[in-house]
This record gives structure tokens, C-alpha cells and sequence, in this order.
């Protein structure tokens, strides 16, 4: 089947799909990723490119790098795994070179409370063996990432109904 990507040539994808996967793996990222594929884009989902052997870290960076857009699926513990939160600053860095759109879905989620680093996405620098990568440095780094983010426009996602920011309105 040929592509209907959208992407230049020097993309090898048009979608790098960042989400926790324990919240969503098996439920709307599997219907957003197959949605994707199916539409013809081609898509970078950690489960379906990385394969046993390849160094993750490095494969997730140039994947970021080698994709025109990232849909970003923020969801009740994204903020509690620093992976997702490394790879949200990746992404960032990558929009702020200019040829990378981010589109945030906030799943479940008050976009407030990820901006205001509120409830499950309050970030702390922790201590002891768990603190290694949860240092002031990087809290700061991640709490700047989230706050930009939440302030682009995306999707509210809640059930089965999707919103667009622009129209959600929050205390």
C-alpha cells in the first residue's frame, strides 16, 4: 500500500506518540496508534520500533528528531515516570529548533493541573537511591516542560468526548 504521509523525505516519521504506558498502552493509545497507522501516517510507538538489543534511550532521541510531529498523551502517572518526563523535554527541545509540531492530549486529565504541576503531575526532587534522577536540576527542567506544554493547544480527552483547549475553560 503506498504511504499517504504528509512528512518530507528527511522524516522517517510523522508521529512520534509519547503516553505512560501502564495508563493507556492497552486502551486509547492502541486506538490512537492504530487510527494513525491506518490513516497512512506512519507512526513511532516505543512497543512496535524498538526491538531487544537496541539501546532505548538513543532510539527514542533519534526518533523524536526523525519525526515532523508529537502527540504527547498525558495521563493520570505520566508525571510520576521520569522517562516520560525526560522524553517530554526532548520533544520540547526539538519544537524549539522550529520544524516540530507538539499536539498535547490531556487523557483524563485537567491541563490546569499539569500547567500548575497540581495533583498527579506535582514534581519533587526525592531523595536517597529512588532521587538519583529526581534532582533539583532535573525537577526544574521538567516543571518548565510541563507548564509549556499544558500551555499549547491540544485535546481533552474525558470518556468518550474530546474537547478542544481553546473552547475548555477551568477555574
Amino acid at each position: 500500500m503506498a504511504s499517504t504521509s504528509s512528512a518530507p523525505d528527511h522524516y522517517e516519521y510523522d508521529v512520534f506518540l509519547s503516553f505512560r504506558g501502564k495508563d493507556t498502552r492497552n486502551s486509547f493509545t492502541d486506538h490512537l496508534y492504530k487510527a494513525l497507522v491506518q490513516a497512512g501516517i506512519r507512526t513511532f510507538r516505543d512497543d512496535n520500533e524498538i526491538h531487544e538489543g537496541q539501546e532505548l534511550k538513543a532510539k527514542i532521541k533519534r526518533s523524536i528528531r526523525k519525526s515532523s510531529t508529537s502527540i504527547i498523551v498525558f495521563s493520570e502517572n505520566f508525571a510520576n515516570s521520569r522517562w516520560c518526563l525526560d522524553e517530554l523535554s526532548l520533544i520540547l527541545r526539538q519544537k524549539s529548533k522550529g520544524d516540530h509540531f507538539v499536539l498535547p492530549v490531556f487523557y483524563g486529565v485537567d491541563p490546569s493541573d499539569v500547567r500548575n504541576h497540581r495533583g498527579s503531575f506535582t514534581v519533587e526532587a526525592k531523595e536517597g537511591a529512588e532521587g538519583m534522577k529526581w534532582t533539583e536540576v532535573n525537577v526544574k527542567r521538567w516543571k518548565a516542560a510541563l507548564t509549556e506544554v499544558a500551555d499549547l493547544k491540544g485535546m481533552i480527552v474525558l470518556g468518550c468526548t474530546t474537547y478542544n483547549t481553546s473552547a475548555y475553560q477551568s477555574c
